[in-house]
């Protein structure tokens, strides 16, 4: 019994870490093959267990390279609800730190910025990490490495500024890199969403950072965490949910799934009156 639930968790953990992506037709593809080999193994037919053993046998390879991007995703998705993510799990076993590390900081130049580059329908990118500072990510981009500020913010993503066309990465209160490049979601998003908006979504799916996207067209704030997003969000909404953020508290259920959202909106249409 408990064998069959941890395997029954384990599927619809990869279900749900595959729903809405391409991946998840493959990966229904492989559990249909899968499940035709054990019957046809069961009915001792042994031609097709041959030949679908062979293939079986090297199934493992070939779902590694085809779901490189999944099995990035759920190993992280693994650490982050692992124990031993928490450095300071490591650091009062070993007696060198007792101390938990506070990641919150003052988050008011965001908010500022936030509402004068909405008010201008000025396109802003801002990754907000608690956890690690996204070298990969930032290297990407140019290193600043600068004490967060209003003035700051919106200089970079002014539409003359040189470092405007790309994300800004901020970890523990400082501005770590602009113009960064992040990795852009391959699942299918709401026709309204853009780019910028691909971008901040693709980023919270590669990583644990929350990301805050100001749409250029309508001055609109979302928000993206592990793949999943808000949509029109006041500014005391966009605090609170940094500020939960920073604090380790879980925004797993505020976020809403895309096919939700794209679903929402949908009747959100429909139910306008024509004319």
């Amino acid at each position: 019994m408990i064998d069959i639930a941890l395997v029954a968790a384990l599927l619809y953990r990869v279900y749900r870490l595959l729903k809405g992506s391409v991946a998840i037709k493959i990966f229904l593809g492989f559990l249909s093959l899968y499940l035709i080999y054990l019957l046809v193994s069961a009915l001792k037919m042994e031609l097709l267990s041959i030949i679908l053993g062979q293939f079986m046998g090297v199934g493992v390879i070939a779902a590694i390279i085809i779901f490189a991007p999944e099995f990035r995703k759920f190993l992280l998705i693994l650490g982050r609800s692992s124990i031993f993510s928490d450095d300071s799990v490591w650091k009062d076993l070993l007696f060198f730190w007792r101390k938990k590390d506070n990641s919150a900081f003052n988050i008011s130049p965001i908010i500022d910025a936030a509402k004068v580059l909405a008010g201008s329908n000025t396109g802003a990118l801002i990754v907000i990490s608690s956890t690690v500072e996204l070298k990969f990510y930032a290297e990407s981009g140019d290193i600043l490495d600068a004490e967060l500020s209003k003035r700051l913010l919106i200089s970079i993503f002014n539409k003359q500024s040189p470092l405007h066309d790309g994300a800004v990465i901020i970890h523990r209160g400082r501005i770590k890199a602009a113009r960064c490049i992040l990795p852009v979601t391959e699942r299918e998003v709401p026709a309204q969403f853009g780019l910028r908006h691909r971008a901040g979504i693709g980023m919270s799916e590669a990583t644990d950072a929350l990301i805050l996207v100001i749409s250029e067209e309508s001055g609109q704030i979302s928000m993206a965490k592990n793949g999943k997003v808000l949509h029109n969000l006041s500014f005391q909404e966009v605090r609170e949910i940094i500020n939960d953020y920073l604090n380790n508290e879980d925004l797993y259920d505020r976020f809403e799934n895309l096919s939700e959202y794209d679903l929402a909106n949908k009747r959100e249409v429909a139910q306008k009156p024509i004319g």
